[in-house]
C-alpha cells in the first residue's frame, strides 16, 4: 500500500509541478517582455489562464506584469504540499508550514528555472554556431528574452573577452549560494524535499 501511496505521489508531483512550471514562466516571462506571439508563450497562456483569471479579478496588475500569475503559483505550491503530505501518509500540516514552504518553493522554482534556460541557452547557442543554422528555434528566443533581465548587468561588468562571454559563470556562483542560504536557513530536510515541488 506504501508502495501504491508513493507512486501515486511521484505522478501527482510531476503533474503539479509541469503546471507550477507553465504559471512561474508566466509570470517571468512577463517581467522579461519576452514576446506574446511566440507559440511557446502562447502555450503557456493557454494552460495557466483559466486559474490566472480567478486570482486577476481581485489582485491587480503593474505596468504589464500580472501579479495574479504569482498568487496562482503560491497557492497551488501550498495545495501540492498539503496532498503530498496526505499521499505520504501524513497529516495536514499548519497554515504558516504551508505558507513558508509555498514561498520558499516558488522561490526556488524560480531560481531553478534560470539555472537550467541559462545552461540551455549556451548549449543551443553552441549547437546553432556548429550547425551553421543561425535561425533560432522559436524555444531558443524565448529563452534568450527569458535569461537577458539577468545576463544584461552582469554583461556590463564582465564584458565578453575574446568571444565568450563569462558571466554565466558568476550566475551560477550566485545561484549556488542561494541555494545555500535556503536550505541552511529553513533546513531543508529529505521530507520538505519530497513534499515541496521544486526543491
Amino acid at each position: 500500500m506504501e508502495i501504491v501511496g508513493s507512486s501515486t505521489a511521484l505522478i501527482f508531483n510531476a503533474l503539479v509541478g509541469l503546471y507550477l512550471l507553465a504559471v512561474i514562466l508566466r509570470f517571468l516571462l512577463q517581467v522579461a517582455q519576452a514576446d506574446f506571439y511566440n507559440p511557446i508563450s502562447q502555450s503557456v497562456v493557454k494552460i495557466t489562464d483559466p486559474g490566472v483569471r480567478i486570482f486577476r479579478s481581485f489582485i491587480p496588475g503593474y505596468r504589464g506584469i500580472d501579479f495574479s500569475c504569482l498568487m496562482l503559483a503560491l497557492v497551488v505550491q501550498a495545495m501540492a504540499i498539503a496532498g503530498l503530505i496526505l499521499l505520504y501518509g501524513g497529516s495536514i500540516p499548519s497554515f504558516s508550514f504551508l505558507v513558508t514552504w509555498a514561498f520558499i518553493g516558488v522561490l526556488h522554482f524560480i531560481i531553478m528555472i534560470y539555472y537550467y534556460a541559462i545552461i540551455a541557452s549556451i548549449i543551443m547557442s553552441f549547437v546553432m554556431m556548429f550547425s551553421g543554422n543561425m535561425n533560432p528555434h522559436p524555444f531558443l528566443r524565448l529563452i534568450w528574452q527569458l535569461t537577458e533581465p539577468v545576463m544584461a548587468p552582469l554583461r556590463k561588468v564582465i564584458p565578453p573577452m575574446g568571444g565568450l562571454d563569462f558571466s554565466p559563470i558568476f550566475i551560477f556562483i550566485g545561484i549556488g549560494l542561494i541555494r545555500n542560504i535556503i536550505y541552511q536557513s529553513f533546513g531543508v530536510s529529505q521530507y520538505i524535499a519530497l513534499v515541496v515541488i521544486g526543491l
